[in-house]
């Protein structure tokens, strides 16, 4: 049984993309910047020509592990800087019209449920959130910061204490993109 003493793997840099490497990985593209630190050090990350390379060595199964979840994260942050990332969520409502808008960086739900105070989630980052009729739209360039930004509008509007057969109303996620 052989063991593998080293291993590496490679992510090709777009041609619209710049990478640099220093404590942290930044990468710059047509929509932005992101940064990010990652502290592993087991992991060695560097840049040959045209490729991120990513190694390490004698590797156990918790390095192999982030190695695999360091290369997603950075697959991420350069599809982010190209293409960036749009989750559309819709507004449904059986029982009372509900309200949403934005107002810096919160959004504000209005009548939810007939309550009287509005419930408000919190926008995280560079994310924009836009209301357009009974869809709400949030892009950014930050996988993580959009994906928070959407839970946490749909955790503003969690029904609590009543049947969630007869009361559907709420924020959902109907697509990804």
């Amino acid at each position: 049984m052989a063991i593998a003493a080293i291993i590496r793997e490679e992510i090709p840099i777009p041609d619209n993309v710049e990478v640099t490497i220093d404590h942290e990985i930044t990468v710059k593209g047509p929509k932005g910047k992101v940064s990010r630190r990652f502290d592993q050090h087991n992991i060695k990350i560097g840049k040959e020509d045209d490729k991120i390379i990513l190694e390490v060595k004698f590797p156990r199964k918790r390095d192999k592990a982030m190695l695999g979840t360091i290369k997603a994260h950075i697959n991420n942050m350069i599809t982010g800087v190209t293409k960036g990332f749009t989750y559309k969520m819709k507004i449904v409502y059986a029982h009372f019209p509900m309200t949403v808008k934005v107002q810096g960086d919160k959004v504000i739900i209005e009548n939810f449920l007939g309550e009287r105070h509005p419930r408000k989630a919190k926008i995280l980052g560079d994310t924009k959130v836009q209301v357009k009729g009974d869809e709400v739209h949030i892009t950014g360039i930050d996988k993580e910061d959009v994906g928070q930004t959407m839970a946490n509008i749909e955790q503003a509007t969690k029904i609590k204490r009543r049947d969630p057969r007869v009361f559907q109303d709420g924020i959902y996620l109907i697509s990804k993109g």
